[in-house]
């Protein structure tokens, strides 16, 4: 099983492909396996880096509520790519990872040849309902289990469209759900989805982040659409997908849009931002 030690803790992680490196990044709901109809096509082109956060078994869950938060997993990420050799890579996060990722952007600028950002941003409205709710929601996990929180979030508004559209997928995604540490979901969303800063105060570092980055949302995630609006206002240059009768977890409700256009932005971004390249980096 391969794991880096990184931070402090072990991260398991599984690397596919070859070429640039392009990193997903998952979401709270999700794992590295939520990225598998990523890795199968863009494993094809690219070094393909998928891994569990910290919380996330395989990878090690720290029993301690200071062990987290987000810029915990901007370091863990920093480190993990130091320890695969990897100097500068193609970033992708989704909802919690995609906080991950672009808090990343904007304290390690130099890695990053460009950011994709989807679905992220939510509690950045209705702030003080989502701590409300947030804190029930860890209470709930604490005392009844992953089995507690599953309706939460596999049920949600947000991902009803995914249940229509693809009933199997989203059994697998419910599965695997179920799979999570009830402490390490818990510790996560307390301190980091919680205690992390809104898309809005990151406002003046959004104006100074000059990676290429495309933004993606579903027009059905009514929580992550004005930060997504907000991001795509503020960071030069980016761009903002909106997909049609499309929830939260978009990468997998909608695969193969969500890899054609994430393909095509990655390739003009290495004429974007200058980082077009031999495929191979040591």
């Amino acid at each position: 099983m391969p794991t880096a030690h990184v931070n402090g803790v072990r991260l398991y992680y599984e690397v596919t492909g070859n070429g640039f490196p392009l990193v997903f990044v998952h979401e709270f709901a999700g794992d590295y396996r939520s990225w598998e109809p990523q890795v199968r096509f863009f494993s094809r082109r690219y070094r393909v880096v998928v891994y569990n956060c910290r919380g996330y078994p395989p990878s090690d869950v720290p029993a301690t509520p200071e062990s987290y938060s987000e810029l915990i997993l901007v370091e863990d990420l920093c480190q993990l790519l130091t320890f695969l050799g990897i100097r500068e890579t193609h970033i992708v996060g989704l909802s919690m990872g995609g906080g991950v990722a672009l808090n990343f952007a904007l304290e390690h600028p130099d890695r990053c040849a460009s950011l994709v950002i989807a679905s992220a941003g939510s509690g950045s409205t209705n702030v003080d309902q989502f701590r409300r709710d947030g804190m029930a929601l860890v209470e709930r996990l604490e005392k009844g289990g992953i089995a507690a929180v599953e309706e939460h979030f596999v049920l949600s508004p947000a991902r009803t469209t995914f249940r229509e559209k693809d009933p199997r997928g989203w059994e697998e995604s419910r599965r695997q759900f179920s799979d999570h540490s009830a402490l390490g979901s818990a510790l996560t969303f307390r301190k980091v989805q919680l205690e992390r800063k809104t898309i809005f105060e990151l406002e003046a570092g959004l104006r100074q982040l000059h990676t290429p980055t495309l933004l993606f949302i579903g027009d059905r995630d009514d929580a992550c659409l004005e930060p997504a609006i907000f991001m795509r206002r503020c960071i030069p240059g980016a761009g903002l997908v909106v997909l049609p009768w499309s929830g939260h977890a978009v990468n997998l409700e909608e695969p193969d849009t969500f890899n054609r256009i994430v393909l095509d932005f990655l390739t003009a971004s290495q004429d974007i931002g200058g980082t077009s390249k031999t495929k191979e980096q040591a």
